[in-house]
């Protein structure tokens, strides 16, 4: 079964990545993922596939399906982080994969994913954005505890008009809604064109899941390529949007 991503609704503005300097004939800009006949199998069998995606720059995509779908392992493959079947035809950020995925994975970012990004809980808020910013910085470079203001200015882009959380914070003190988001705070200090976000219907209440996607939607404004995957897209008409996301569905295994 093949699942086909068609755009709906406007475009969504803002910096434009570097991937979309070339345009297509029509001279609209290339597409950050191309993918034909996608597919990943396993030691069990068939993960998810064939998928067909043409996901537009500065676009929030949506993939939903029930556990064992292979949303995860979608998720993975298109940053690069997972080797699809032969046979597949995946291009992200203008790169072939798997044969140029060190240049994909330099300039995306996963988000949400169980065991990949998960945060120390039992150091401040401060202290874990030190430890990323020293990992992206040249080794010669003196990386300090950040204050309030820099966190601040981290975090501002994903929290938005919310409050911000505290430098001396706890990450386990924090609620699930602001750790993910912090987490995704986080992955854009790497400055990605492309982010992928997991499993955002673990969040268990309402209001956090409208926050996050309120995030994901003011990244896409920056010109950040977005696709996040749910069990189900219900709750994405409640929230009042213009446009919704694009929707690819899995089947189900």
């Amino acid at each position: 079964m093949s699942t086909t991503l068609t755009r709906s609704g406007k475009d969504i503005t803002g910096a434009e990545p570097e991937s979309s300097t070339n345009s297509a004939a029509d001279g609209s800009p290339e597409p950050v993922i191309r993918a034909s006949a996608l597919q990943l199998d396993g030691r069990r069998g068939r993960i998810f596939g064939p998928v067909d995606l043409d996901i537009a720059p500065g676009s929030l995509t949506l993939v939903t399906g029930r556990s064992g779908s292979g949303k995860t392992s979608l998720l993975l493959t298109l940053v690069g982080r997972l080797r699809p079947n032969r046979g597949s035809d995946l291009t992200v950020l203008g790169r072939r994969l798997p044969a140029r995925a060190a240049g994909v994975q330099r300039r995306s970012a996963a988000v949400g994913v169980h065991g990949l990004d998960d945060l120390d809980e039992e150091v401040t808020v401060a202290a874990t954005i030190r430890e990323r910013e020293a990992w992206l910085a040249p080794w010669y470079r003196i990386v300090r505890t950040p204050d309030q203001s820099r966190v601040d200015e981290v975090c501002a882009g994903v929290f938005g008009r919310n409050p911000t959380p505290g430098a001396r914070q706890l990450v386990h003190e924090l609620d699930e809604a602001a750790n993910l988001q912090l987490r995704l705070a986080l992955a854009l200090l790497g400055d990605p064109l492309l982010v992928v976000v997991d499993d955002i219907d673990a969040l268990h209440d309402t209001e956090s899941r409208r926050l996050v996607w309120e995030s994901l939607r003011a990244l896409t404004r920056r010109g950040v390529t977005v696709v996040a995957a749910a069990a189900t897209a219900g709750e994405l008409s409640r929230l009042g949007w213009d446009t919704l996301p694009n929707h690819v569905p899995l089947p189900g295994r």
